[in-house]
């Protein structure tokens, strides 16, 4: 097998940098025709090909050659040929393919008769792929994954660009260019996909003196490489060349800016301004360098001479908006978004800032739409992952928020809010062993999470683990006393552990919480369990009586039935039930959202209902 460092190998992925990709092609080609087996080469060659069908093909034949392929797996995954923690199944090949023929060595090629023996090679089996240069795109995914697809948290602020680049052709904001390797992490979203990305278009476009061609072009393929160092000694030399080019120190300045040496950014940019005080740009990166260097900067004058001397920079008005984002003031921040979605209609930066403004404004359903658009316009940018999956839990859509919280998570492994929210979105669609795992990771990643211990308790009482569930309920009550969620789940789970006296200072204490009719029938009801339980029958009876006194709509028709049920034994004295006799099946809560306190009891085979406990959508932002 071919080791990384082969030079044929590296031949292969230097043409895939440069968008050569018939010589890329070829390369791989043979590559594969000398080692069909190296999972590597599939793996490569799965971000080459055109179709989705092609690209499961290439990564199935990639991870049963190596099982443990996580690149693979996560591609699948991702392509929706395998689900998570399935086992993995072959892709099933039933047609011949069109460059099949190019792989084969001579004496390999099938006869008329022979494609059967001939589709049992896994190189043979590989037609209809047309190599292309996907794989380039895939290079700037990874910078694109360092600050474009990272999501804003408190005191950062998401930045759009603009960005070095050498041609009319728009290219991603704030890209860190670099190498990829099938051993850096996870394909890139434009890998898998096999798609491009949303575009910032060039702000300037300035034609370069003869002299400084040659320089040029060396900046130009270091740019491409991701190799900063190189990129800023070729631009500094055209500084000599050029000593009145505005544009240039400012190019200098944002390579500085992607290599994370912000101080000397911010220097380059004054250089700039000492050139041309009007060149609007150097504005905009001084207030991005200055944010670099301290999250709480005030760099409002910045912006406004950005747009002073020019204004119709789009980019600054969504800088400026997701400044004030990070602060909460979505009503700044959605004047200025309306204005960049005019001048960049296209953008799915600015799509993705609208879903932020429009989750921290309340209005779910335009933060929904906000965030759909932002995905559908461009499949690479991984925030917009995070915002459709926190809108749609806020929208009470938990089954759909599932798999884009997982894809943001592959690329963002370490982001304790979405796991809180990844966790909240099991726990409400009943897959309580996964919310228990993602509520803890999130909880350990970011102890700031604590409303996860809410849907911790939900979800072990779902467990039927009623040690966990009571200790996750006093912790939430620990940060929320005043919760009714936390309470009427402790409430639950001491009735369930039988001791009935402290469920019914519990249920009293829920009460004491609720605020609606709702939350109300909700605490009656667990206390009128408790009376019985603890043997005050004639509690009881008044506990149902007055559930029933209560609106229809307060409570389920089986909660209803269960109350009516309950008096009428206790009345008669024909079968008093005992409530530590009466089993609670394991919840199953809704999958469509209510609002905070719209607790909703379900009905069990017994006829007592265990009430399912609606939470409120966790945090968007890191606290």
């Amino acid at each position: 097998m071919a080791e990384e460092t082969d030079p044929m190998f590296e031949d292969a992925v230097d043409a895939l940098r440069q968008g050569d990709q018939p010589r890329a092609k070829e390369i791989l080609t043979r590559l594969l025709q000398a080692d069909q087996n190296n999972a590597k080469y599939w793996v490569w060659m799965s971000g080459a090909v055109e179709t989705p069908k092609e690209r499961i093909y290439c990564l199935e034949t990639a991870l049963k050659l190596d099982p443990k392929n996580g690149i693979a797996k996560r591609g699948l995954i991702l392509q929706g040929a395998l689900a998570p923690d399935e086992k993995i199944q072959p892709f099933p090949l039933n047609r011949p393919r069109a460059w099949e023929e190019k792989l084969l060595l001579e004496h390999e090629k099938p006869k008329e008769k022979g494609m059967r023996v001939a589709l049992s090679n896994p190189v043979t089996r590989l037609a209809g792929v047309l190599v292309v240069g996907v794989l380039v795109i895939g290079l700037a995914a990874y910078g694109l994954l360092g600050r474009r697809n990272t999501r804003p948290s408190s005191g950062s602020i998401f930045t759009a660009g603009p960005s070095p680049t050498f041609t009319l052709t728009p290219t991603f904001a704030n890209a860190t260019g670099q190498a990829l390797s099938t051993r850096q992490g996870p394909t890139p979203l434009a890998v898998l996909f096999g798609v491009s990305y949303t575009a910032t278009p060039l702000y300037v476009n300035t034609p370069r003196a003869p002299v400084s061609q040659d320089i040029y072009s060396g900046a130009k393929a270091a740019y491409q490489r991701g190799d900063w160092d190189q990129y800023i000694n070729s631009m500094i030399g055209i500084t000599t060349t050029e000593p009145q080019a505005a544009d240039v120190p400012y190019f200098i300045g944002e390579a500085y800016r992607f290599k994370g040496d912000c101080s000397s950014a911010l220097n380059y940019y004054n250089n700039s301004l000492k050139i041309d005080s009007r060149f609007a740009p150097a504005y905009l990166g001084l207030a991005r360098a200055r944010i670099c260097m301290d999250r709480g900067a005030d760099t409002t004058q910045l912006y406004d001479l950005a747009l002073q001397y020019d204004p119709n920079y789009g980019e600054v008005y969504l800088d400026r908006a997701n400044y004030n984002l990070v602060r909460k003031d979505f009503n700044t921040a959605l004047p200025d978004l309306e204005k960049a979605s005019g001048l960049m209609p296209d953008s799915a930066l600015v799509q993705v800032a609208f879903a932020e403004a429009y989750l921290l404004q309340g209005n779910i359903p335009k933060a929904l739409e906000a965030a759909q658009k932002a995905n559908t316009t461009d499949l690479t940018l991984l925030s917009s992952y995070y915002y459709l999956g926190a809108a749609y839990i806020a929208n009470g859509q938990y089954q759909d928020a599932i798999k884009p919280l997982q894809i943001y998570l592959i690329y963002q492994p370490k982001d304790g809010t979405a796991y809180a929210l990844l966790g909240q979105a099991f726990t409400k669609t009943g897959q309580y062993k996964s919310a228990v795992d993602a509520l803890n990771t999130g909880l350990k990643l970011d102890p700031n999470q604590v409303r996860s211990y809410i849907d911790l308790g939900v979800s072990d009482l779902g467990l039927n683990d009623l040690d966990n569930a009571s200790i996750n309920f006093k912790k939430a009550l620990s940060f929320f006393p005043d919760s009714f969620d936390a309470n009427i789940g402790l409430t639950e789970t001491l009735y369930r552990n039988g001791t009935f006296g402290s469920a019914y200072l519990q249920a009293e204490t829920s009460k004491s919480k609720a605020t609606d009719d709702t939350q109300t029938a909700l605490a009656i009801y667990w206390r009128a369990l408790s009376q019985e339980g603890r043997g005050s029958f004639g509690d009881a009876i008044a506990d149902w009586k007055t559930l029933l006194a209560m609106p229809a709509a307060s409570m389920t028709p089986d909660m209803r039935k269960t109350a009516a049920d309950h008096l009428k034994s206790i009345v008669t004295a024909t079968s008093t039930p005992k409530a530590s006799n009466t089993p609670v099946p394991s919840r199953t809560p809704k999958v469509s959202g209510t609002p905070m306190g719209s607790s909703t009891p379900k009905p069990s085979g017994s006829g007592t209902p265990t009430p399912t406990i609606t939470l409120t959508p966790t945090s968007t932002k890191k606290p």
